[in-house]
C-alpha cells in the first residue's frame, strides 16, 4: 500500500522531510536561467527549462536523504503546457530515483469533475498521492478515494490549513459545537479505515499546517489512523515545536514539508555567507540535513522514537 511505502522510505532514509519544489523563475540562480535561454530561447520555452534544470539539481543534491518531493502545480501551470511539461519531467525524473512524487494540486469539485481530476493524476503513474480539498462534501471526495485504493495511491484531504486566513471557514463553529476543521477531520479518519495498511495507518491521509499546533494537537487524537502532511514549517513560521504533536509516540504519523526554506537555502541569512547561487543544490541539502536533525531531536526530547 502506499501508506506502507511512505513509511517504509522515511524509516529507511531517516526522515520525515519532504522537499517543495515550488520553483520561481525570478528567484532561479542566473546560471541556470541562461543555460535554459541559450537552449530554448528567451522565452516560455526556456522558463519551462530553467523551471526544471533547477528542480533536478535539487532532486539531485536530497533524494537519498529523503522519502519524497511534492510538487505544487500552480508554480508550473502559470507557464501554460510549458509548465506543464516541467511538472512532469520533474515528477518522472524523481521518481526515476526512487523518490515518492506528491502532486499538490488541491483539486475539489464535484464527482463528474472529480473523477477527471483524479484520472489526471492518481491514475498516472508518475504519482503517488495528491492532495484534495474536502470542503465541498463527502461525495466531491469520494472519487479520488476509490482510485486511491483500486491504483494502490495516497490522498492528503485539506482539514487545518496552514495559512492565517483558514480561520475565516475552518474555525467556525457548526451547530453541533465544534469547528468546521473538526467536522472535516472526522469525516476523513471515517473514510480513512477504507484504507489501512500495516502499520496502521491509511493512504487516505490530512493537510494539517504546522502553524496551528493546538488544533495539530487536537486532530492527532481525533485522526488516529491519517497520516499528516505538515505544510508551514519554515518560512510560514512553523518551528520545530509546532509540529511535534502532529507525530505519534513512536515518532511516526506525519511528513513536513518545507519548499522555500530548503530550495532557496542559499538566500538565507543562516546559509548566504556558505552557498554561492552555482551552489543552491549542496545549501539545500545542507537545510534539509538540519532540518532533519533538529526534527529528529525533537521528537527524542518528546521521549518519542526517532525516525
Amino acid at each position: 500500500m502506499f501508506i506502507d511505502r511512505l513509511i517504509e522510505n522515511i524509516k529507511f532514509k531517516k526522515s520525515p522531510v519532504v522537499v517543495g519544489l515550488d520553483p520561481r523563475i525570478e528567484m532561479t540562480p542566473k546560471f541556470i536561467k541562461d543555460t535554459a535561454f541559450k537552449k530554448r530561447g528567451e522565452n516560455i520555452e526556456g522558463v519551462g527549462e530553467a523551471l526544471y534544470l533547477f528542480n533536478k539539481g535539487i532532486i539531485d543534491a536530497v533524494y537519498d536523504i529523503v522519502p519524497a518531493v511534492k510538487i505544487q502545480v500552480a508554480f508550473y501551470e502559470a507557464y501554460g503546457i510549458e509548465g506543464f511539461k516541467a511538472f512532469f519531467k520533474t515528477a518522472e525524473y524523481a521518481k526515476s530515483l526512487g523518490l515518492m512524487v506528491i502532486a499538490d494540486v488541491k483539486r475539489g469539485d464535484i464527482q463528474e469533475v472529480a473523477k477527471m481530476y483524479s484520472k489526471a493524476y492518481l491514475q498516472n503513474q508518475l504519482f503517488d498521492a495528491i492532495t484534495v480539498n474536502p470542503y465541498m462534501g463527502e461525495d466531491t471526495i469520494m472519487p479520488y478515494v476509490e482510485d486511491a485504493i483500486k491504483y494502490d495511491k495516497g490522498i492528503f484531504a485539506l482539514v487545518k490549513t496552514s495559512n492565517k486566513g483558514s480561520k475565516d471557514i475552518q474555525d467556525i463553529k457548526t451547530t453541533m459545537g465544534e469547528y468546521v476543521y473538526q467536522s472535516v477531520a472526522r469525516m476523513i479518519n471515517r473514510i480513512s479505515n477504507s484504507a489501512i495498511g500495516k502499520y496502521g495507518y491509511s493512504s487516505i491521509g490530512a493537510v494539517v499546517g504546522a502553524t496551528y499546533p493546538e488544533e495539530a494537537k487536537v486532530l492527532r487524537k481525533e485522526m488516529p489512523n491519517c497520516f499528516f502532511l505538515v505544510p508551514g514549517y519554515g518560512a510560514q513560521g512553523g518551528t520545530v515545536e509546532d509540529i511535534m504533536d502532529c507525530f505519534d509516540e513512536n515518532g511516526f504519523g506525519a511528513i513536513i514539508n518545507s519548499s522555500r526554506s530548503v530550495i532557496y537555502a542559499y538566500q538565507t541569512p543562516y546559509w548566504k555567507d556558505v552557498y554561492s547561487e552555482y551552489e543552491y543544490a549542496q545549501a539545500a541539502r545542507a537545510e534539509v540535513i538540519l532540518m532533519t536533525g533538529m526534527i529528529n531531536n525533537g521528537l527524542v526530547k518528546r521521549k518519542y522514537i526517532a525516525c
